[in-house]
């Protein structure tokens, strides 16, 4: 019953809402937090560069067929998916969550959670680490060239030259700095995870409360209701009902074994959270990003309570037929 609750971030998550719908940040103070935020931004890039080892990269691009099907599903598949929904009514859904829906199908995937639900699963923890993080380093410059493409084709807002220049300036510098004293710092960084990981949480959290003070202050809750959060909800869980199956059972029709269908599926299925707040606030700088956002904080908590339960189901299957292979070596 615990895999269906969700977790401590999660939990923080809502309570930063609540928070900033109840005290939005406003005024000097609002300006003041925004640096800071900015701050704390770079310092979560600059970590996720430093962690990411050379030998891991190495060593994943040898399994080129997995990680391009992983890339294709996540900057392909889930794009043109995203598009689709283009064809709901905009009395169902409206536009500014759908800019969020479509900016949430070009995010890359995450790290933690993917490599966690392999790992559980039984599947190829090494490529899972290989692609998920390269995943991350090509959404720096595909997000935001696939977010201009696509609010151009769908009619909402486009994507400017400004923005690619914050990321690249924000979220890619930081990166690329960590990537070059990873070989002097990137051990003890690995090590201390427990200890910089409030460093990853506390940067979203601080996203999220600025993004959704600005949009309380531009009236937020009074635009949407229950039923329109609800519409999301429900199309969050579609599409992760179909790009499961299609990671799932298109890996088998393209003979991957097991345990590359595994990875897979839980690295080609995910949106990285900890990816995506900071990039809307660098892509949509100037614009209210609380309606923006709020689909890929919903879809974060399905696709971990979902995952939960597949990864389990993996497991139990392979300790399943380990049993009589074991028995029957026993036998012989």
């Amino acid at each position: 019953m615990s895999r269906f609750l969700p977790d401590r971030f999660t939990l923080m998550l809502v309570l930063t809402v609540i928070i900033a719908s109840l005290l939005p940040a406003q005024g000097d103070f609002a300006a003041y937090f925004g640096i800071a935020t900015k701050c704390a931004i770079a310092l979560l890039f600059f970590l996720h560069g430093a962690r990411l080892s050379r030998d891991v990269v190495i060593a994943g691009v040898l399994h080129w067929r997995l990680h391009l099907t992983i890339l294709a599903v996540t900057y392909a598949i889930f794009p043109l998916l995203g598009l689709g929904l283009g064809f709901v009514p905009s009395d169902i859904l409206k536009p500014e969550l759908y800019v969020g829906i479509l900016f949430l199908c070009v995010l890359p995937s995450t790290v933690q959670s993917s490599i966690a639900f392999t790992s559980i699963a039984g599947g190829n923890v090494p490529a899972a680490i290989c692609s998920a993080s390269a995943s991350n380093l090509f959404g720096m410059f595909l997000t935001p060239l696939l977010v201009g493409l696509m609010m151009t084709t769908s009619g909402t807002a486009g994507f400017s030259l400004d923005a690619l220049e914050t990321i690249l300036l924000q979220l890619l510098a930081p990166f690329v700095l960590g990537q070059v004293l990873e070989p002097w710092i990137g051990k003890w960084i690995r090590s201390k995870k427990k200890l910089l990981s409030p460093v990853d949480r506390g940067s979203i959290l601080m996203v999220v409360y600025l993004a959704f003070s600005e949009s309380v202050n531009e009236g937020l809750w009074q635009t949407f209701s229950i039923t329109d959060i609800g519409v999301v909800i429900g199309l969050d869980i579609a599409l992760l009902a179909v790009v499961l199956c299609i990671t799932m059972f298109g890996s088998r029709l393209l003979g991957f074994n097991k345990q590359d269908e595994i990875t897979i599926t839980f690295c080609g299925s995910k949106k990285s959270l900890a990816s995506g707040v900071p990039m809307a606030g660098a892509i949509f700088a100037g614009q209210s990003i609380g309606a923006i956002v709020l689909p890929l904080m919903l879809f974060h908590q399905i696709q971990l309570m979902v995952c939960a339960v597949i990864a389990q189901k993996y497991a139990t299957r392979k300790a399943a037929t380990a049993v009589p292979m074991a028995v029957q070596s026993e036998v012989v």
